[in-house]
């Protein structure tokens, strides 16, 4: 059992808890930096794609996780992230340390923008709000064809920066080493945003509106902000994912990928930034365990018996089901629990983690 001692006000915003604890993810990070070095390319652009949906789940994250506002409109922001990166290139001539922040800044204003005509939607209809934008965006990408070239796609061109070429199939290691390069800044990011008077807004909405504006918290300019932030974030990981993925069109942003962001982030614990990676680990590595081990099942039997259309969505709503009633805090929170017990044992208590009511008589119906 570790004892924390803390002697000022600043200690309960420190960047890391105790030197324990930056020790384990100082070796984390080495962990991350030397693995391109002993993975063939399939699975280094398999852990890149795990980089650049992090960063997706993040921005997500700080929406739902942070301040407690449903969405199921990510994926269009992922969407004007990707064709504004590749447009502003192509059409502005724009450098990519250009023209990536400014695809991210793009997305922001359009999350802050859409924030303000739902800051008084609560729950399903706020859901159902962003839903609606992301159907808005598939058909302005259509329909705006002359600009977005319609349903034929943009071509994302290879990334140059400095002489530096980086391209997903032609420099993997060095796609991955961007996609590692902006994760970190976004944790950094996210990070202090969780130690700022903002952040502590964040959660003030999230626990409780009605005493987060008795506090004197603006929700309405709170929750713009909050949209903007997250939109933002979701771009610069639309902006990978377009060069990632080298041609995208409407059909690459549905309303599945916003769903499936979603699901990531409550599978793997609302909250918190370790969640979102958790979820995003679920997205980015599911399909290939399933096609895995369909492959090897199809071997062993001599047949193609488990080749099963649709078996992909049916194992996302299976694993968030399970989740839902066996553990709501997610894998972050089964994590916490399995993590708790052995520091305080035999001390531990089975309701130390019992879910509490947050909300007030006044928010119920919401």
């Amino acid at each position: 059992m570790r004892t924390v001692f803390k002697t000022s006000y600043d200690a309960d915003i420190n960047m890391f808890q105790h030197g324990y604890q930056f020790g384990w993810y100082a070796l984390l990070l080495i962990i991350a930096l030397v693995l391109p070095f002993y993975l063939g390319s399939f699975w280094l652009g398999e852990m890149t794609s795990l980089l650049i949906w992090s960063i997706a789940c993040m921005g997500l994250m700080i929406l739902v996780g942070q301040t407690g506002q449903a969405s199921l409109g990510h994926a269009a922001f992922l969407a004007i992230g990707a064709y504004a990166n590749v447009l502003l290139q192509q059409r502005l001539g724009l450098p990519f340390l250009i023209s990536f922040p400014l695809a991210g800044v793009i997305a922001g204003i359009c999350g802050a923008l859409i924030a303000l005509p739902m800051a008084r939607l609560h729950g399903i209809y706020l859901a159902i709000g962003t839903l609606a934008v992301t159907i808005l965006v598939d058909d302005f990408i259509v329909i705006a064809a002359p600009l977005t070239n319609g349903v034929q796609g943009l071509f994302a061109p290879a990334i140059e920066i400095f002489g530096l070429t980086i391209d997903r199939y032609r420099t993997p290691m060095h796609f991955y080493y961007l996609a590692l390069a902006v994760t970190l800044l976004v944790v950094f990011f996210y990070r202090n945003l969780l130690r700022s008077p903002l952040g502590r807004a964040f959660a003030a909405i999230r626990d409780s509106e009605i005493s987060a504006q008795a506090m004197g918290v603006n929700i309405a300019r709170t929750k713009a902000i909050s949209f903007g932030i997250s939109a933002g974030i979701t771009g610069l990981g639309g902006a990978l994912l377009g060069h990632y993925a080298g041609i995208f069109n409407n059909e690459t942003f549905n309303i599945i990928i916003s769903i499936q962001l979603l699901l990531a982030i409550v599978i793997g614990g609302l909250g918190s930034i370790h969640g979102a990676f958790f979820g995003a680990a679920v997205i980015a590595m599911l399909p290939q365990s399933i096609a895995i081990a369909r492959d090897n099942l199809n071997w062993l039997s001599g047949s193609r018996a488990f080749s099963v259309p649709g078996m992909e969505t049916a194992m996302f709503g299976l694993i968030l089901v399970v989740f839902m009633l066996f553990e709501p805090r997610g894998i972050y929170g089964r994590w916490l629990k399995i993590r708790t017990y052995f520091e305080l044992f035999p001390f531990y208590r089975k309701d130390m983690f019992r879910r509490q009511k947050s909300y007030l008589k006044t928010e119920r119906m919401r």
